[in-house]
């Protein structure tokens, strides 16, 4: 008996989209194309793509995630992150499928001192932030069933993140310098697919009620929180049988003696609460989750 509608996975090869299509393993018609496969800054080419495949559902794991690029490729960010999404949402309303998007705490300025809510007015920083703001906004206009996922500092076993770039650094360095000024929540790519796969799953199965009760945004990290240097300390804390017994000194500077062409918000911890009351999904501490990352990577 076929398990669901199709699933298309978009960004494939991504951090999040790699482990999608092994949460999704258990789906009996699953699609993952990577960006060879689709111009996301081309409206064509994404139009035909979804005409062409008719899927039920669209996990959208693509993004131009440059951070600080984008401060000077905004054209580009914005075609990918911010016109993409609206793209995608039309084409899944025309068809009444279900459309998966993820964005990021960067939507935020960082001014806060309190996990934020999805209710809280964004004001992004940078054009990373904004670019995915503009994604957000023509998701949710378009009209299509869809589920917003706002994530952050996100990592994993595969690709180019913060724990791959501190165990490289950790086999170079005796002491590495990280900011300790900016609070957040680390999440895995593994956790974040977990949680999509129970949610569509659970969709699919019609426990949640009608879409007006269900369609929106909602906050989706790894609870707890920390500073990229605490990050780092307990990565290293972890990681003594990869680095052969090496544990590098970690020094805490402020973001101030580390400049980056984009801003950063100081603070951007984001409030799970309405993903936990309404859908019923939580998602594993940051500290459990590298824990499970490192095992992986062992």
């Amino acid at each position: 008996m076929s398990r669901g509608p199709r699933v298309l996975i978009i960004g494939n090869a991504g951090q999040v989209g790699r482990e999608l299509q092994s949460s999704f393993r258990d789906w009996d018609d699953v699609v993952a194309l990577d960006r060879e496969s689709v111009d996301l800054a081309s409206e064509e080419q994404i139009r035909d793509l979804i005409r062409r495949l008719r899927p039920g559902v669209i996990l959208n794991a693509a993004a131009y995630t440059a951070v600080d690029r984008a401060e000077s490729e905004q054209d580009l960010a914005m075609a990918i992150n911010g016109d993409a999404p609206r793209i995608l949402a039309e084409e899944a309303l025309r068809m009444d499928a279900l459309l998966v998007h993820y964005s990021t705490d960067y939507v935020f300025d960082g001014s806060k001192r309190e996990p934020w809510t999805e209710e809280d007015p964004p004001a992004p920083l940078n054009v990373y932030g904004a670019s995915k703001l503009a994604g957000e906004e023509g998701v949710r206009q378009s009209g299509c069933r869809h589920l917003i996922f706002r994530t952050s500092w996100v990592y994993g076993p595969h690709g180019a993140n913060f724990l791959l770039t501190m165990l490289r650094l950790g086999r170079e360095r005796e002491r590495i310098s990280v900011v300790d000024d900016q609070m957040g929540s680390p999440t895995t790519s593994i956790e974040l697919a977990r949680a999509t796969h129970e949610i569509v799953s659970g969709l699919q199965a019609g426990l949640f009620g009608a879409t007006r009760e269900w369609s929106g945004l909602y906050h989706m990290t790894c609870s707890g929180s920390t500073s990229w240097c605490g990050f780092a300390q307990a990565i290293f804390a972890r990681a003594g049988k990869l680095l052969g017994g090496r544990v590098p000194e970690v020094i805490p500077i402020p973001s101030a003696e580390y400049p980056t062409p984009a801003a950063r918000p100081h603070y951007s911890v984001l409030s799970n609460a309405k993903l936990e009351s309404r859908l019923s999904v939580r998602l594993a501490s940051w500290q459990a989750a590298l824990d499970a990352v490192i095992d992986r990577l062992g």
